[in-house]
């Protein structure tokens, strides 16, 4: 099965990821991994401060992005009586589920579409924050599943125009995609004491099973670091493996260029079609408008080839599909199916 409806990883590893597995000595596991006689979390924080220039105890470390985001959620809606979390309305239904473990009242923010993509408003971001005054806001950026993203600029004007006691979530889990830029990253979590940025091996790098997450915080928050780190370390095949593939860049940026080829095609070859849009996207997987009619037709050919993609279900996307960028050779036989399957409906 061709599972292009989870923004999984349909490409190899890289080398060197595939060497420090193949190399791995089981021995190691006798031992914990918490670096005590430097006062360090683990190898990882460590190589990810070297490369992002953030302090090591503002490094979060966790199982994946989702454990940064549940950790974050759950403690700082648990901290006083304000329980209240703005989300952005078209996004990660995860975010309301886990905002409801703890008993958060979580609010929806609008994205606007516009033309062939959607967009935050930053001003009403802000007019909304400050009325609302939330504990925690959050923003998706790329935003799953409309692909769109906020720039630095943008994050840091929100940071500099709402209440300091509002906890900023950035989830940046899809951010590397288009961009190897992370400079901005310093200056923000080093300005603003009320920011986390989360992000994960689990997609430009291709490592969702090996459940490792990263992220940085802004300073002055020694009670959440101790909640959320791991006193006793961290999986030491996991270190050894995310080492690795953060010293892979090349390899998954060629990835991501395959990747981009295939949003051309989708463009190209489904935009001019009667009732389709094809949205830009910025992460790894593609939004794109189509006509309700041909879904059960299409559903029937791509499960008779073995291929998933998903049929969004949320309330104003009920027309859309978002598609994993997976091979070349599948995103082919994707965008051949509905192209195919639209035309023979329409007759």
């Amino acid at each position: 099965m061709n599972f292009l409806d989870r923004n999984e990883f349909n490409f190899e590893p890289s080398q060197k990821v595939m060497d420090a597995i193949n190399s791995f000595d089981p021995k190691t596991l006798c031992f914990y991994t918490r670096i005590y006689d430097q006062g360090k979390k683990s190898v990882i924080s460590v190589r990810v401060s070297e490369i992002y220039n953030v302090p090591e105890e503002q490094v979060l470390l966790a199982y994946g992005g989702e454990d940064i985001l549940k950790n974050s959620i759950h403690y700082f809606l648990t901290k006083g009586d304000n329980r209240k979390i703005l989300i952005p309305e078209f996004s990660w239904w995860y975010y309301n589920r886990v905002a409801s473990e703890c008993d958060g009242v979580f609010e929806m923010y609008p994205l606007y579409e516009q033309e062939d993509t959607f967009a935050y408003d930053v001003d009403k971001i802000i007019e909304h924050t400050n009325r609302a005054h939330p504990r925690m806001l959050l923003l998706a950026s790329p935003n799953n599943p409309t692909g769109n993203s906020l720039s630095s600029e943008e994050i840091g004007r929100i940071m500099e125009n709402i209440p300091t006691d509002t906890m900023v979530l950035v989830d940046e889990a899809y951010a590397s995609f288009i961009t190897s830029d992370v400079d901005y990253i310093a200056p923000l979590v080093n300005k603003y004491s009320n920011l986390i940025i989360s992000r994960t091996l689990s997609k430009f790098y291709g490592l969702p099973g090996l459940r490792c997450g990263f992220g940085f915080i802004g300073k002055g928050h020694d009670q959440f670091l101790s909640y959320v780190n791991k006193y006793l370390g961290y999986n030491r095949f996991s270190e050894t493996v995310a080492l690795a593939a953060l010293d892979s860049d090349e390899h998954y940026r060629k990835v991501a260029e395959q990747m981009e080829w295939g949003r051309q095609l989708y463009k190209k070859e489904l935009s001019g079609l009667p009732g389709f849009k094809v949205y830009k996207s910025v992460a790894n997987f593609i939004l794109i408008k189509y006509p309700i009619a041909i879904k059960e037709a299409l559903q029937k050919e791509l499960a008779a080839q073995d291929y998933k993609i998903k049929f969004m279900g949320d309330p104003g996307l009920e027309s859309c599909l978002r598609i994993t960028l997976g091979r070349p050779e599948q995103t082919q036989t994707v965008c051949d199916t509905i192209k195919r399957i639209a035309t023979e409906v329409k007759k």
